[in-house]
């Protein structure tokens, strides 16, 4: 990406061996993630392009002398950020937060949205799907395996974040992939009522098939007020905020109940915020969310999907060649795409 809206398609080096750590990874399918559209908006102008994309499932091409939990012809999912798993935040289940990892789309460690993709802190990072042909897989399969190296587990760590309960009343803000997947995730969890703030009806649609009981297409103090009047005026026990901009922060503690969490997983796009007695203080609400560590979720989740459990792939609604990258960002960006996925293979 070289500016806000100008997305293009290179030809560059093949990605090698770096590090003994490495593997090199031939992408089967990767996405593009509404967290794209933030540079797509905003990005200044550059003769230097940024590589972009962090979410794909590949094949092992290529390992360094130290990897040793995959090999050459294994199907693997990439999280979108690498890490060692073994480092004391990561064996604390923040692998967002590893000393030794971190994230993809730089020039030293270059995107995802690509043929190759050189994987750092691969013991760590890559996690196989046995049993599974990317050949002649379903690809319904392929998709919702795409989910869990980003969309669907960040919707679940908004959940998990707000220490879901069975029987609680959820708000999830954004009928985006990631609001979708929280509204997913919630139902796993064991939500009783799960109120979907969002006002297109293609994705609402779908937020009910996921487990939504309501939605609420209303914004600001309108939407706030049909939340509470939809919770006999006290609100939700947890708010999954998955937009990021500081509209959905004020929606958010204006619907939180006394005593409840508000969990963000949409990347802030501010840094001041209200946090005071009139927001949270005055309500002992809490504040939770961040960078999903995917790889602490990714096991169970691939049972999950394998076994029919869940169908997060359900999120995309268009798929686009390499060559098409660009006006899948452009289809996004419009919202005449949900979530795009890139097929290479």
């Amino acid at each position: 990406m070289y500016g806000a809206g100008d997305v293009r398609i290179e030809t560059v080096p093949d990605p090698i061996i770096q590090e003994p750590t490495d593997a090199i990874v031939r992408t089967v399918r990767a996405c593009i993630c509404g967290s794209d559209l933030h540079p797509y908006h905003s990005l200044p102008a550059s003769g230097i392009g940024t590589p972009m994309g962090h979410e794909l499932i590949g094949v092992v091409e290529e390992v360094g002398s130290q990897v040793t939990a995959v090999a050459k012809g294994d199907f693997v999912i990439a999280p979108f950020a690498f890490s060692d798993n073994t480092c004391v935040f990561c064996r604390e289940g923040l692998n967002t937060a590893c000393i030794h990892g971190g994230w993809y789309g730089t020039p030293e460690t270059g995107g995802l949205q690509a043929e190759l993709a050189r994987i750092p802190q691969a013991n760590g990072s890559l996690v196989r799907v046995a049993g599974v042909d990317p050949d002649t897989a379903d690809e319904s399969l392929l998709a919702s395996l795409l989910t869990l190296s980003d969309v669907y587990l960040t919707g679940y760590h908004a959940a998990h974040m707000a220490q879901l309960k069975p029987g609680q009343t959820v708000a999830v803000i954004g009928d985006g992939a990631v609001g979708l997947s929280a509204v997913l995730a919630a139902k796993q969890l064991g939500a009783e009522r799960i109120i979907l703030m969002g006002r297109h009806q293609d994705r609402t649609s779908l937020g009910v098939q996921f487990g939504a009981t309501d939605v609420v297409a209303e914004r600001g103090a309108e939407g706030i007020q049909r939340v509470l009047d939809l919770t006999n005026g006290e609100g939700a026990h947890a708010v999954l905020e998955a937009v990021g901009h500081l509209p959905a922060y004020e929606q958010a503690y204006g619907i939180v109940r006394p005593g409840g969490i508000i969990s963000r997983v949409g990347v802030p796009q501010y840094e001041e915020a209200p946090i005071g007695f009139g927001s949270l203080f005055g309500k002992n609400a809490r504040l939770a969310g961040g960078p999903a560590p995917v790889r602490a979720y990714l096991e169970p989740a691939i049972e999950q999907v394998l076994d029919g459990t869940i169908n997060p792939g359900k999120v995309f609604d268009r798929t686009v060649t390499l060559d098409e990258v660009p006006a899948g960002y452009a289809a996004m960006n419009t919202r005449e795409a949900l979530k795009v996925m890139v097929k290479l293979a």
